[in-house]
């Protein structure tokens, strides 16, 4: 799942209002084995925080975080010491590092960013700042989807994040490549409408969607995600780890399709939030519904 932190998520996937001792990164642990921190592409990650996220996930042993790298180094804008920020991301989240709940940081690029020699350039000054830690790669654009971009990403020691987004003129297409030890998948959904403008048509009475989700508001058949169940495990019988990323999170929406997959893939129910599969008819086949308050058992890994 892509980040936890959501308000039109009341309701459909948290209880609204919320209880005054409900966790929803807590919660959340209890259905999914992984989460991709959201926040650290806005702002530096803060220490403290990370350290709270480690400690809120300590009862669910194989549980995985993935962070976004600071949008700083991926997205051009105001002036920026890329020394200086290298050293403020590691301090960030060493916490994860140390305990050893970071499993990938994602750098994630924008469309404008083509394979070009001055892409590559600044590719490879970002991963030398950031040595050593699981860096993975998100394109937009297909100029990267070629074997001579594939062999430079594995000279780097960096993965590739095979994405899912609107087929639109120069898009990445979906894709299931591995140049590292760590494979990831993120779904973006296909709201082809909404794919490139901040805000969709009729926006103006919801707020969510004015913030700039619409692009987000797409919910998978499963017809639709059989063909990424089928590239999740190609990516599972080389890779070291596998990570997939529901980010189609209007409403709850990827976490109802992350459930969908992660039932595809372990072919059984799986339990998830009894909100969650009343919000969502298309997943009662393949959920377990559990009340809030009940922990659910017996889950298996999908990151």
């Amino acid at each position: 799942m892509a980040g936890w932190d959501y308000p039109d998520w009341g309701g459909p996937v948290y209880p609204s209002p919320r209880p005054r001792t409900f966790d929803r990164l807590t919660f959340l642990a209890t259905f999914f084995d992984t989460l991709e921190i959201n926040v650290t592409f806005y702002r530096q990650p803060d220490p403290a925080a990370a350290r709270s996220w480690v400690d809120r996930v300590a009862s669910r042993g194989s549980f995985r975080f993935t962070a976004k790298l600071y949008r700083g180094f991926t997205h051009s804008g105001q002036p920026f010491d890329p020394g200086a920020e290298a050293g403020f991301y590691r301090a960030g989240i060493e916490p994860l590092a140390r305990s050893g709940r970071l499993g990938a940081v994602l750098m994630q690029f924008p469309q404008a960013f083509h394979d070009r020699p001055a892409g590559r350039i600044h590719l490879k000054s970002t991963v030398d700042l950031l040595e050593g830690l699981p860096l993975v790669a998100e394109f937009r654009h297909r100029s990267w989807d070629s074997p001579g971009a594939l062999a430079f990403l594995r000279d780097l020691g960096v993965g590739f994040c095979n994405i899912d987004q609107p087929a639109l003129g120069s898009t990445l297409p979906p894709t299931a490549h591995l140049t590292s030890t760590v494979g990831y998948i993120r779904l973006h959904g296909r709201n082809a409408a909404n794919w490139f403008s901040r805000t969709g048509r009729n926006d103006t009475e919801d707020p969510a969607r004015r913030s700039g989700s619409a692009r987000y508001d797409y919910l998978y058949s499963m017809e639709e995600m059989q063909p990424w169940v089928g590239r999740a495990r190609a990516l599972a019988e080389r890779a070291e780890e596998v990570f997939v990323i529901a980010n189609n999170h209007y409403r709850g929406k990827g976490p109802a399709n992350a459930l969908m997959l992660k039932s595809a893939l372990e072919g059984r129910r799986v339990p998830a939030p009894a909100r969650l599969v009343a919000a969502f008819p298309e997943i009662e086949a393949c959920a377990e519904p559990v009340a809030d308050g009940r922990e659910s058992r017996g889950q298996g890994r999908l990151f």
